[in-house]
């Protein structure tokens, strides 16, 4: 293989990547329920550290901040503002909105040396009003909207199914502020068009439901599903127009919309909505200035559970033994694999400069298998294994006076032979 270095270009051997044999002993038993939590686990995505609690390794990461980037995208269309707020939230500001003791058996709690109790947040609705609360806003600033991505703490009693029931979860929280109720609407509406958006490009198809404002209180809330058989969730959907529902708001089987039949599904929640109108604001004193008289703000609370949506798309697009991603989410978008060391076409790696550089032009991410010591085969099946979404294989066509390449779509199972010329075509083409 050529001894040349290609700046930038990821190396397989290089990846922190522990594998596991698939073989689990009886101690796991209990947690392993789904394939996503297998594959993630067998092949280096996540590693467990104690019961409902993973380390997320490199190539999960990569998965999780090209997920960040279509969120961050879009929340900034919406003229949201990033910021961070910290993980622990005083106990005392869920006091005053009455959501400590409803709470409490799945808080994670900490006092500190001076007998101040401090929440692991859960939720950041108490957290962003305090914030809001120590400025005087003025109605001609609003609406405000502000949202994080950051970890939450949930003490579950059964964690399960990986990330898709753990103890500390990935979520983006929008948190927005305006001045009247139909203002706060007009912010819903708009933030359900963007999160529409978001799964869009994601690429697996979602249902939006509407949806119990269980704890979170407010007046009108909406649920974002992917359709799951581990799903814990059941909601009801029409054949025919847009209503869905959860069944913890209704359990008929007839469509009010259109009168037709409703289908029951199992599904997994990854994103909520809510219109909080004055629920937490009031209490916690997040008030704007209009004409010197201070006034409530209007709030809604949005999320979209990050990790949870890493571990469902692994669930409904792999096999019980390979792992397949979106295009948009792999953990590198292309896969190059060069001859073995020693072949008859080990002077064909050259190639691996021309190759990358084609898709470094399109913007595609790409790794480099380079233990020329395993055969095209083995590491072939490896990348299958773990999913990357394009193969480009430079293998015996490429001795040839027009040298060809392999180029596997492993999403849609195809396999052509392409020139360099050709290459450039193709992956021009590919929508990103």
């Amino acid at each position: 293989m050529t001894n040349k270095t290609i700046v930038n270009l990821a190396r397989t051997s290089k990846v922190f990547q522990p594998l596991r044999s698939g073989i689990f002993d009886d101690k796991d038993k209990k947690e392993i329920l789904s394939k996503s939590y297998k594959l993630m686990i067998n092949y280096g995505i996540i590693k467990p550290v104690s019961t409902g609690m993973y380390s997320l390794l490199p190539l999960g990461m990569r998965v999780l901040n090209k997920l960040i980037n279509i969120v961050d995208k879009e929340m900034t269309n919406l003229g949201a503002e990033k910021i961070m707020l910290p993980a622990l939230t005083p106990a005392k500001l869920w006091k005053k909105t009455d959501r400590y003791n409803l709470n409490k058996p799945e808080l994670f709690t900490v006092i500190d040396r001076h007998d101040k109790e401090y929440i692991l947040s859960p939720t950041y609705e108490e957290a962003i009003c305090d914030l809001v609360s120590m400025e005087q806003i003025y109605d001609k600033s609003l609406p405000l909207r502000l949202y994080q991505i950051s970890n939450k703490w949930r003490d579950e009693m059964k964690p399960r199914h990986g990330l898709l029931r753990s103890r500390e979860l990935i979520m983006k929280d929008l948190y927005t502020f305006d001045t009247t109720l139909d203002n706060a609407r007009n912010t819903y509406d708009l933030v359900c068009k963007a999160y529409n958006k978001i799964f869009q490009q994601i690429g697996i198809d979602h249902i939006k439901v509407i949806g119990d404002v269980g704890t979170i209180g407010g007046l009108l809330s909406h649920e974002y599903h992917y359709v799951s058989d581990i799903g814990e969730d059941v909601i009801f959907r029409c054949s025919s127009c847009d209503y869905s529902v959860n069944q913890t708001i209704s359990e008929t089987t007839i469509c009010p919309k259109c009168k037709d039949e409703l289908h029951r599904h199992n599904s997994a929640e990854v994103g909520h909505t809510f219109l909080l109108d004055t629920k937490y604001s009031k209490p916690l004193k997040a008030m704007y200035v209009k004409n010197n008289e201070l006034k409530p703000m209007t709030m809604g609370c949005y999320g979209l559970g990050l990790s949870r949506i890493l571990a469902l798309v692994i669930e409904i697009l792999s096999t019980n033994s390979e792992m397949r991603w979106p295009v948009n989410l792999a953990p590198y978008t292309a896969y190059i694999i060069p001859p073995k060391a020693g072949s008859k076409e080990e002077n064909t790696s050259a190639y691996v400069e021309q190759l990358f550089e084609i898709l470094r032009q399109h913007d595609i991410d790409t790794i480099l298998d380079d233990r020329t010591q395993f055969t095209i085969g083995k590491r072939f099946m490896y990348a299958r294994a773990i999913g990357y979404p394009y193969v480009i294989v430079i293998g015996k066509a490429a001795t040839q006076s027009v040298p060809l390449f392999e180029v596997h779509d492993l999403n849609n199972s195809t396999c052509r032979e392409l020139s360099l010329e050709q290459m450039n075509h193709y992956f021009g083409n590919i929508n990103l």
